[in-house]
């Protein structure tokens, strides 16, 4: 209970500042709960998705891919998808095609770490606005009050400046974390399924029908 009470009490002398500083808090820490969820490896690249890629070689019968993928709803899922459907097209085209759905999921991925950013640069703006809040309180009447008084003043508005102060900061620098972990995070899942779909482009454009002038078969 003293717990509670002592952060009641942080909030209450933070002044109006905290009330939007509170809000930003909840975002920032409802996107990076969500962009953990949504980031993990095996919702992007499914660990059985991996090993069939890799395990996969030219003229081997495509339908087993076909299956997994047709159910999936990963993000690696959908760009085999795309692999698989453009296989009447040649290897340059498919690969364009591909491409260009990454790019799509890309964007997909990094949903909500523009919103990070901006909760990075606003938070301590906020807070600051919190401090010159606080110096307002402690220089408002002071020539006008008692000892007593300015006293109180005084120390209503250092609460207000500081705590405003340490919120802001506080929320930023975590976002600040996640923002660049997030980041990383996307680029290295990019890199590693533009990888895998090149080389399994490379593997069905190698198929023994493709030697004598045919494109492969779709999968069906």
């Amino acid at each position: 209970m003293d717990i509670l009470r002592n952060i009641a009490k942080f909030f209450h002398d933070g002044g109006w500042a905290m009330v939007p500083l509170s809000l930003t808090s909840l975002v920032a820490l409802a996107f990076i709960l969500e962009r953990g969820v949504a980031l993990r490896r095996a919702r992007v690249i499914p660990d059985y998705l991996y090993r069939m890629l890799l395990s996969y070689h030219s003229g081997q019968p495509l339908e087993p891919i076909a299956a997994m993928i047709g159910v999936g709803d990963s993000t690696m899922a959908r760009l085999v998808r795309v692999c698989l459907e453009h296989l009447p097209w040649s290897k340059a085209e498919n690969a364009e095609a591909v491409q260009v759905r990454a790019r799509a999921e890309v964007v997909q991925l990094e949903r909500g770490l523009v919103l990070l950013e901006i909760i990075v640069g606003i938070a301590p703006l906020l807070g600051l606005m919190g401090t010159v809040s606080g110096m307002i309180v402690i220089f408002t009447d002071v020539g006008h009050l008692g000892a007593a008084k300015q006293t109180m003043q005084m120390a209503l508005g250092i609460s207000q400046a500081l705590n405003a102060t340490v919120s802001g900061l506080a929320i930023a620098i975590p976002a600040l974390i996640m923002h660049g972990y997030y980041s990383r995070k996307v680029e290295a899942l990019a890199v590693e399924m533009e990888s895998l779909c090149m080389d399994f482009l490379t593997k069905l454009y190698l198929q023994p029908a493709s030697a004598a002038g045919d494109k492969p078969k779709t999968a069906r």
